[in-house]
């Protein structure tokens, strides 16, 4: 960030600035400028970050984190991708990074000579638990028991509308893994989604009666 000068700020609205003219304001130290860069681009972000780790609090935390890593870096931010890109970029690996931790902090818990015993009943509480979802929570509960390396390709590519250079851009991995990463992905989704799909058509069916 550039520093400050010790004259009163000269505060913009950042809607009516293009892209350019808002990270150059930001750059000055326009809090208002700030202030609409956040509110413009935190949607994409929580979409992203949901998406991979689900609500709660550790979502809420890597969101906030998003936007102080880009605060810190906005001055060395040389404009080669959009800012919202850049975001969702920052966003994705943060959220690998709690996926990771996740993961770790789940092995403490469970001893791996056991994992094969304690999956059975993990699996039938899943189960049970998705009965009283609702649709949109268990599409959302579907996506979360994805791989945690299949989750992103699905949010990116199909939530987010990236295409598949691009997500293979943002994941740091090459085209042809994300093809078949989001294949294995759908053929999941697909698997636990079918029977919500199945239930629907029929309460559709004896309603048209």
């Amino acid at each position: 960030m550039a520093a400050r000068s010790d004259r009163p700020l000269q505060l913009v609205r950042g809607p009516s600035l293009s892209e350019v003219e808002l990270l150059a304001a930001v750059r000055r130290g326009d809090e208002s400028a700030w202030r609409s860069l956040v509110e413009k681009h935190e949607g994409a972000v929580a979409s992203v970050v949901i998406g991979m780790l689900g609500p709660g609090d550790e979502a809420d935390d890597v969101g906030q984190e998003t936007f102080i890593r880009c605060y810190r870096a906005i001055g060395s931010f040389r404009g080669e991708s959009s800012i919202r890109t850049w975001l969702q970029r920052i966003a994705t690996n943060l959220s690998l990074n709690a996926l990771k931790r996740r993961k770790r902090g789940l092995q403490r818990f469970l001893d791996l000579d056991d994992a094969d015993e304690a999956m059975p009943q993990l699996q039938h509480d899943a189960v049970a638990r998705q009965a009283a979802l609702t649709d949109v929570e268990m599409v959302r509960a579907a996506l979360a028991a994805l791989p945690d390396k299949h989750r992103p390709v699905v949010v990116l590519r199909m939530i987010e509308g990236y295409s598949t250079r691009e997500t293979a851009e943002l994941l740091g991995v090459p085209e042809g893994t994300v093809l078949s990463r989001l294949s294995r992905a759908l053929e999941q989704l697909k698997r636990v989604l079918a029977p919500m799909m199945h239930a629907e058509a029929t309460e559709v069916r004896d309603v048209a009666r």
